[in-house]
């Protein structure tokens, strides 16, 4: 073979290499084609969070023999905390987060000072007992400065509005959840739960009820729960938007 032939034929081989090369570059990659999907960012708050500000709220009530034997609450002062709560039938505990409502962080604030909780030694129980009706715990911490107190009754009014407060947290927060859990696994058990929600709407027994409308208008349109719960859904949130 002459020395132009050979010439040819390496030019040629070169040119059909970089070819190649510039076809795979171009084609697309496979593994890249679909975009990593962000990571959440969970709103859970930290220990660190519930004492970024140096004080930190604690509710706590206990009674074996209750549907909910066992309730705490843990907020600072914006509000943002968490709930954990058992059930009788149940010892696993659901620890959920929770952010309480400028209206309602604002009264709780506001029954806190009047108590002068962290500077006074008051005992808050009533001569009385009712043991029966369970255990209430209020703590505050501040910095390094701490005080409880425990009752299972009381007549001493800051006190007792504080409780019914945090007992109004409570039973908002764990109908929340009930209803949540129940739309994504038990549909059949929403028209229950939505009866519970009227009832403490009507009696005044949730925090804030303004807090539950994103949920109910979802379940208002949701197409894998009864239409008597839609239509009860309906039927509170004009209730609460009144």
């Amino acid at each position: 073979m002459s020395k132009i032939n050979v010439r040819l034929v390496l030019t040629a081989a070169l040119a059909i290499f970089l070819a190649a090369v510039f076809c795979v570059a171009q084609q697309p990659n496979k593994h890249n084609t679909r975009p990593e999907a962000p990571k959440a960012v969970t709103a859970e708050p930290t220990g660190a969070d519930l004492v970024s500000d140096g004080i930190r709220y604690t509710y706590e009530f206990k009674q074996p023999e209750f549907l909910i034997k066992h309730i705490v609450i843990e907020h600072d002062s914006r509000g943002r905390g968490r709930i954990k709560f058992v059930q009788r039938t149940d010892e696993m505990a659901v620890e959920e987060p929770l952010q309480l409502s400028p209206e309602v962080i604002s009264r709780v604030s506001g029954l806190w000072r009047a108590l002068n909780f962290l500077t006074s030694n008051e005992n808050y129980q009533a001569d009385r007992q009712y043991p029966h009706l369970g255990t209430m715990l209020l703590k505050m911490e501040k910095d390094t400065r701490q005080r409880t107190a425990e009752f299972n009754w009381t007549h001493h009014p800051e006190a007792l509005a504080l409780i019914n407060e945090y007992r109004r947290a409570s039973d908002q927060a764990i109908l929340v959840f009930e209803l949540s859990v129940a739309r994504e696994s038990i549909p059949l058990n929403t028209p229950k739960l939505m009866e519970r929600a009227e009832a403490l709407l009507k009696r005044n027994g949730l925090s804030d009820p303004k807090q539950m409308l994103p949920l109910l208008k979802e379940l208002s349109t949701d197409d894998h729960v009864p239409l008597i719960t839609r239509n009860h859904a309906l039927r509170l949130i004009q209730k609460i938007e009144k």
